[in-house]
């Protein structure tokens, strides 16, 4: 919630272009953190799965 909280409050500070360069440097960190440990990985329909049930 934090995460999500700075995220958004972070929305009316920065360009379109900072976004995009810092969501880029998110998913690569994330692809290289998957590819150093597969194991914590988790299928998307369990991911999706578990969002719903949060949701409900």
């Amino acid at each position: 919630a934090r995460l999500a909280e700075t995220l958004l409050a972070s929305l009316d500070e920065l360009s379109e272009e900072e976004h995009r360069r810092l969501w880029t440097e998110e998913a690569t960190r994330r692809d290289a953190a998957l590819d150093a440990d597969p194991s914590r990985g988790r299928p998307a329909e369990d991911v999706f799965r578990d969002a719903r049930a949060r949701l409900r």
